[in-house]
C-alpha cells in the first residue's frame, strides 16, 4: 500500500520514539488505529452508497477496465511494437503473396551495408 519495505518502517519507528517520546507513543499509535478503522468504515459506506444508488448496473461495472496497473508503458510499447511488425506504415496489412511485400520483410531484415553482425559493436571510452 504505501511500498514501505522492512528497513524503512524500523527507521520510521525509531523516529517515532524519539520524537514523540515512549510516553506519548502507545497513545498516537491508538489514535492512528482508531482513524484507520474509521477510514476503512468511510470507504465501505460510501460504496454501499453507490451501489445503492447505482443500483443492478453496479455488478455490470468492468472494474478491472479501470486499473491503472494495466496502463504499464513498458506493456503498451511492447504491444506497440509488435502490432507495427503485423501492419504497413499506412495501417493495412502485409500480404505474403506480394511480390512487394516480401521484397520489404527480406529488406527490413537485412543488415545495413558496411555492417558485420558477427564484430562487436565500437564504443567511444571516453563518451560513456
Amino acid at each position: 500500500m504505501f511500498d514501505i519495505n522492512g528497513w524503512e518502517l524500523l527507521i520510521l519507528g525509531v523516529l517515532a520514539i524519539l520524537v514523540l517520546g515512549p510516553e506519548r507513543l502507545p497513545d498516537y499509535a491508538a489514535k492512528f488505529g482508531r482513524f484507520v478503522r474509521q477510514a476503512r468504515t468511510m470507504a465501505e459506506r460510501a460504496k454501499a452508497q453507490l451501489k445503492d444508488e447505482m443500483g443492478p448496473e453496479f455488478s455490470d461495472i468492468d472494474w478491472q477496465a479501470y486499473d491503472p496497473r494495466q496502463y504499464d508503458p513498458r506493456r503498451i510499447v511492447r504491444e506497440a511494437l509488435n502490432s507495427a511488425d503485423d501492419d504497413d506504415p499506412d495501417g493495412r496489412p502485409d500480404h505474403a503473396d506480394s511480390a512487394d511485400a516480401a521484397d520489404k520483410t527480406v529488406k527490413a531484415q537485412s543488415a545495413p551495408a558496411g555492417h558485420d553482425p558477427l564484430l562487436a559493436t565500437p564504443w567511444d571510452p571516453e563518451a560513456t
